[in-house]
C-alpha cells in the first residue's frame, strides 16, 4: 500500500453486501466538500471482508455511509493489531502523516486503542473518531498482565478522540462509568448495528405472492414446515395425508471458533443431552484461532457427537440465511459481546434464543424472546437448553417474544444515517 495515497476504494463483498450506492441528490451536500459529506478516512486492521460481526459492522456502515453521499477513503491496516509489529505501527503513522490537516479520521477499535503514541501525535491535528465495538482488555483469554496494558493503552489513545462511538449502550456505559476507562459521557454515541429485515409486520416472513413465508425442516426428509405450525414446533409435515412426525430440533450457532464465544460449553452441555432429538449447526470462521477449533472438533468428537454437531465454517449470506430459516432455537454462549450482532439476527428471523449475560447480550436479548444464563455456567446452561428442547410451549412463547422485538430492530439503512449524523457535528 502506498501511504501517501490511501485506497478510496471499499472492498468487493462489502459493496455486495450492502448493494449499490445511491449518489446524493443534486444539491444535497456539507460544508466538508462539494461532492456531498466528507471526505472521511477509515482506518481498519486486517481484512474486511472477514466474516465476523465486526467486520461486517465495518462494511455496512462503510457502504451506508457512501451511499449517503460521503467520500469514504478506506485505509487499510497490518492485521497485526491489537498486538501490532513495529513495521505495523509505523505503516499506520505513514497512513495518518499523509492525511491533510483538519481531517476527518474514523478507526476501528482494534487497531485505535493499541496506538495511543500515534493517536498522541495526531489528535491535535486531525480529527480522530474511535469506532469501539468492545475493549480490547476484555477479550477472552488475556493474562493479566496483557489485558491491564490494553486498557492503559486504550485509556490513552481515547483520551485524544473527538468522538467515540459504540455499538451498544453497555459499552458507552463501560466506558463512562465510574470504574470505566475515564471517557467523558459527551464523547461518546451509540450507533447500534442494523439488520436486514426478515419478518412481515404480521409477524411472518414477507413472501413475494404477499402470504407468509415458509420455514424449511430439515431431517427426516420430511417436508417444509408450515408456518402454521409455528416454529420450534418440532413436527414435520410428510406428504401422502400421515400424522405429523417429530424430528429433531435444529439448533443454530453462529460465531467465529474463538474462545469467547463459549462453543466449549455448549459442545459439553449437550453432550449431557443426548436423550433429546437435535442437532447443531455451528456457523463461523475457522481460522481466527486454528488450535481452538482444532480442539472443539476433538471435544465433539471425543463426546460422542460427531453427527449430531456439524462446523460448516463462514457461509456467504444467502447460505446463511438459508440456516437461521431452517432453525429452532438460536444459541450463543459467549462469554462476552459488546452488542451480539448474531443475536439481533436471530431476532430479525424471529428466533428463540439461548445465551448468556455477558456483556451487552442482556440488552440486545429482551427477555421475553430468549433465556439467559450466567456466563461459563455450564450446569445453568444444560439445564436452559434441557427446558427449550422439551418444552414446545416455552419455544413459542420465546418465538412470540423475538418477532416482536424484530420489528424494534433497525435497519442498516439507519444505522449509517445514525453514523452520518454523529460524524456531521465535527
Amino acid at each position: 500500500m502506498n501511504p501517501a495515497a490511501p485506497s478510496a476504494q471499499i472492498p468487493r463483498a462489502a459493496r455486495e453486501e450492502a448493494g449499490p450506492a445511491s449518489p446524493p441528490a443534486p444539491g444535497e451536500g456539507h460544508p466538508h466538500g462539494e461532492a456531498g459529506p466528507g471526505p472521511l478516512w477509515a482506518l481498519i486492521p486486517g481484512d474486511l471482508d472477514s466474516p465476523t460481526g465486526g467486520y461486517r459492522y465495518d462494511r455496512r456502515i462503510l457502504a451506508g455511509l457512501t451511499a449517503l453521499g460521503w467520500r469514504v477513503r478506506y485505509c487499510p491496516l497490518d492485521a497485526s493489531f491489537p498486538l501490532p509489529t513495529p513495521a505495523a505501527l509505523a505503516e499506520a503513522g505513514r497512513v495518518l502523516a499523509a492525511i491533510p490537516d483538519g481531517g476527518l479520521v474514523l478507526v476501528d477499535g482494534l487497531a485505535y486503542g493499541a496506538m495511543p503514541d500515534l493517536a498522541e501525535a495526531e489528535g491535535r491535528r486531525l480529527r480522530l473518531v474511535a469506532l469501539v465495538h468492545h475493549p480490547l482488555a476484555l477479550e477472552t483469554g488475556l493474562s493479566p498482565e496483557r489485558a491491564a496494558a490494553l486498557r492503559h493503552s486504550e485509556i490513552r489513545a481515547l483520551a485524544q478522540a473527538r468522538l467515540i462511538l459504540v455499538t451498544s449502550p453497555f459499552t458507552a456505559r463501560l466506558l463512562t462509568g465510574a470504574e470505566g476507562w475515564g471517557v467523558a459521557p459527551d464523547w461518546v454515541r451509540v450507533v447500534q448495528p442494523g439488520v436486514e429485515p426478515v419478518l412481515a409486520p404480521g409477524g411472518g416472513s414477507p413472501h413475494p405472492d404477499g402470504g407468509q413465508a415458509v420455514s424449511p425442516a430439515l431431517g427426516n426428509g420430511g417436508q417444509a414446515v408450515s408456518s402454521a405450525l409455528g416454529r420450534g414446533s418440532g413436527i414435520t409435515m410428510i406428504s401422502g395425508g400421515l400424522p405429523p412426525t417429530p424430528r429433531p430440533l435444529r439448533l443454530l450457532c453462529v460465531a467465529s471458533l474463538t474462545p469467547r464465544k463459549g462453543h466449549d460449553l455448549l459442545l459439553r452441555a449437550l453432550a449431557g443431552l443426548s436423550a433429546s432429538p437435535w442437532h447443531l449447526d455451528c456457523i463461523g470462521s475457522l481460522d481466527l484461532d486454528p488450535a481452538w477449533a482444532r480442539e472443539l472438533f476433538r471435544w465433539r468428537d471425543t463426546w460422542g457427537l460427531a453427527e449430531r454437531v456439524s462446523f460448516h465454517g463462514p457461509l456467504a449470506a444467502e447460505d446463511l440465511g438459508r440456516h437461521y430459516g431452517a432453525a429452532d432455537l438460536f444459541v450463543l454462549p459467549s462469554r462476552f459481546e459488546g452488542y451480539g450482532m448474531v443475536c439481533a439476527e436471530a431476532l430479525a428471523h424471529g428466533l428463540p434464543i439461548l445465551t448468556t449475560r455477558a456483556g451487552a447480550l442482556v440488552d440486545t436479548v429482551p427477555p421475553e424472546a430468549g433465556l439467559l444464563v450466567p456466563p461459563d455456567d455450564l450446569p445453568a446452561l444444560q439445564e436452559a437448553l434441557r427446558r427449550l428442547l422439551t418444552d414446545e410451549a416455552l419455544r413459542r412463547r420465546l418465538t412470540a417474544g423475538a418477532r416482536a422485538a424484530a420489528l424494534r430492530l433497525p435497519t442498516w439503512e439507519q444505522s449509517a444515517s445514525a453514523f452520518s449524523a454523529a460524524l456531521m457535528v465535527l
